[in-house]
């Protein structure tokens, strides 16, 4: 019988391999807009990145998100309320908090100029396509992956509901990264209960200002509840640029570049 982490491994990398190609094939059906670097190129490099990423993460955290439910479910440590819960509530409250943390984590990163020198290395890519999806900092993702732990292991988080967060969150990712938009209607329907790609794209908009808004991961409605929601760029207009100032290059796709970027460039606020 498979154990919880080759379930978890099995179940997260099927998940991110078809989600990948399902939104790579969208967007080359539905392309919002023409790519300045080749797609061949900047998957490469991001997956390169991504595994600098997850090797990282493991050597640092030496855990995963399930597994450290699993952990927590055999102490006695973290508050147990959830667990008088109905199996229902307890999966949604589990998945609303764990992307709740996401927002927070990610609010904090645009907020600390410590933390946005690395954040940076994710918003400087040149382009806006589904493999923006992976493009972060092994720095970022350790503490991302932290401040989840963190969680499970303060309110004893279900291993089973655990697994089903991280799904949807990996799934997500590379949805909201889409250089594809939803047809009109579709996408008003959507947008006030998951965050879209066009919703999403404000945010990765080359203007400082909309920087600080939708910085929501899988909900939008932490965004309204805390006063960072925008339903369009400071400009109103669309096309717009993404990226950050000084990174439209092809150059910023260098891994080695990525990698040192917070240690070497600032950007404001």
């Amino acid at each position: 019988m498979a154990s919880w982490g080759q379930i978890e491994s099995y179940a997260y990398w099927g998940t991110f391999t078809v989600a990948f190609l399902g939104v790579s094939v969208w967007e080359s059906v539905r392309p919002h807009g023409a790519l300045s670097v080749p797609a061949g190129l900047r998957w490469r490099n991001h997956g390169l990145l991504l595994v600098a990423a997850s090797l990282f993460s493991m050597v640092v955290l030496r855990s995963t998100p399930v597994l450290a439910a699993i952990a927590v479910q055999r102490g006695t440590h973290g508050f147990t309320w959830l667990e008088h819960l109905p199996p229902a509530a307890t999966w949604v409250l589990t998945v609303l908090l764990l992307d709740l943390v996401k927002y927070a984590v990610h609010r904090l990163f645009h907020s600390v100029p410590l933390l946005w020198r690395v954040h940076q290395v994710h918003h400087s890519d040149p382009d806006f396509d589904v493999s923006t999806g992976v493009r972060a900092h092994p720095i970022e993702t350790v503490l991302t992956q932290a401040a989840a732990l963190v969680a499970i292991l303060v309110f004893r988080l279900p291993p089973a509901a655990v697994l089903a967060a991280e799904l949807m969150a990996c799934a997500q990712s590379f949805f909201q990264h889409a250089n594809a938009s939803l047809p009109t209607r579709l996408e008003a329907a959507l947008r006030p209960w998951l965050v879209t790609p066009d919703w999403h794209r404000i945010h990765h908009s080359m203007d400082e200002a909309d920087q600080q808004h939708n910085l929501g991961e899988m909900f939008p409605w932490w965004d309204r509840l805390f006063g960072t929601y925008s339903s369009r760029t400071t400009a109103g207009e669309d096309p717009f640029p993404t990226g950050l100032q000084g990174f439209k290059n092809a150059s910023s796709l260098r891994l080695a570049a990525m990698l040192a970027t917070p240690f070497k460039t600032t950007v404001k606020l």
